[in-house]
């Protein structure tokens, strides 16, 4: 049973303010549109996707066009254009479609499915809200009056129809119509309501830009979690760096670099987080020029691809694991230094020490141990 989505995106959205149509303004750096078409192209039981453009438009949607997604040219009003779109799909096999507002980006899968299962039940359905609002009447900015509320919904698209049904009261309409449930209710169709999303907003307005802008964000919200760990043996030396603090004591720490576990250890978490990897790939202990350097470059090496990967540092956590040198009066010269390096706040920054009970090599004070994790946000 082929069902096909029709995206309505042949208006000029002269209310959105000036500027291209409200369908090809970026949103998160992409067309409205775009949005719209990948909450259908992601379900499976949608099989088309049938864009209805204005004529001048044409151009702009070759990047949108694949095998699931096909174009035809609008009208000079709404249902102009949907009428357009059904006679386009008739004497296919299309038995089922969702007529959608193409300025409509943050339609979400379980309403379309929602819509989709009510065809089982029915020639047609939309969705909508109930009014909540108290309504007035108005005249000169006055009130003017009040509007029962009880039985008013507000509407919202897709609306899903049988395609012949839909198809014949388009046909059979004279026009003017304010949306495709008009058209079939004129036509006698009877339309189920379905329960629509708050977030389901058509942008209308300069301002409804800004509110889609904030709900996407929190739909893609990508948190990711690395964890560190590192190792160094003590060995000849009178200091150790550790946290990017250089902490006085009768032996020093080995390693390639100036050994400090604890940035190591941290370093580690943020790759790890990033999904790339370890200081290693990135600083090969093999490579002489990083012979003694200071792990602080390392360190800002990950906080910078984080950034360059559109993620920020939230937070990150180190636990030192050793006997001596006691960490606690340098740990809030760590958390300053740590956070300097990385370019965020002190109070996301935590560093702090345990012992292991003079068990196992640190607690033998053979060496220092550090575990950190660090949370990477999608800015």
């Amino acid at each position: 049973m082929r069902s096909v989505a029709i995206l309505v995106a042949a208006g000029r959205g002269t209310r959105a303010g000036e500027g291209q149509p409200k369908q090809w303004r970026p949103l998160l750096g992409r067309p409205v549109l775009a949005h719209t078409l990948d909450a259908f192209a992601a379900l499976p039981e949608v099989d088309h996707i049938l864009l209805v453009l204005h004529p001048d438009d044409m151009d702009l949607a070759a990047p949108l066009v694949g095998p699931r997604v096909s174009v035809v040219a609008g009208g000079a009003t709404r249902d102009a254009s949907v009428r357009a779109a059904l006679e386009s799909l008739a004497g296919s096999d299309t038995a089922r479609v969702l007529i959608h507002d193409g300025a409509r980006p943050l339609v979400g899968a379980a309403l379309i499915r929602r819509l989709l299962a009510a065809l089982d039940h029915g020639p047609a359905a939309a969705p909508a809200l109930a009014v909540t609002d108290a309504l007035w009447r108005g005249a000169g900015r006055m009130v003017a009056g009040t509007v029962d509320r009880a039985g008013l919904y507000r509407a919202q698209t897709p609306q899903a129809f049988h395609f012949p049904a839909i198809l014949a009261a388009h046909r059979a309409h004279p026009g003017g119509a304010l949306d495709d449930v008009q058209v079939a209710r004129a036509a006698g169709l009877d339309v189920q309501i379905v329960e629509g999303e708050e977030d389901n907003l058509k942008l209308t307005f300069p301002g409804d830009f800004a509110r889609a802008e904030m709900l996407l964000k929190g739909r893609r919200m990508d948190i990711r979690t690395g964890n560190g760990f590192d190792v160094h043996a003590f060995g000849p030396g009178d200091h150790v760096w550790l946290c990017g603090v250089k902490i006085p004591h009768g032996q020093g720490l080995v390693g390639h670099s100036d050994a400090d576990v604890g940035m190591h250890a941290l370093t580690d978490a943020i790759y790890g987080a990033l999904a790339a990897g370890d200081i290693g790939r990135h600083f090969p202990p093999s490579d002489m020029q990083w012979k003694g350097a200071a792990s602080h470059i390392f360190l800002a090496h990950a906080g910078g691809l984080a950034r360059a990967r559109g993620y920020r540092l939230t937070n990150c956590d180190v636990t030192l694991l050793c006997e001596r040198p006691k960490i606690a009066p340098h740990a809030e010269a760590m958390r300053a230094a740590l956070a300097a390096i990385l370019g965020i706040e002190v109070d996301r920054v935590s560093v702090k020490a345990t012992t292991t009970e003079r068990l196992g090599f640190t607690g033998r004070e053979e060496g220092i141990a550090a575990i950190a994790t660090a949370t990477l946000v999608q800015s």
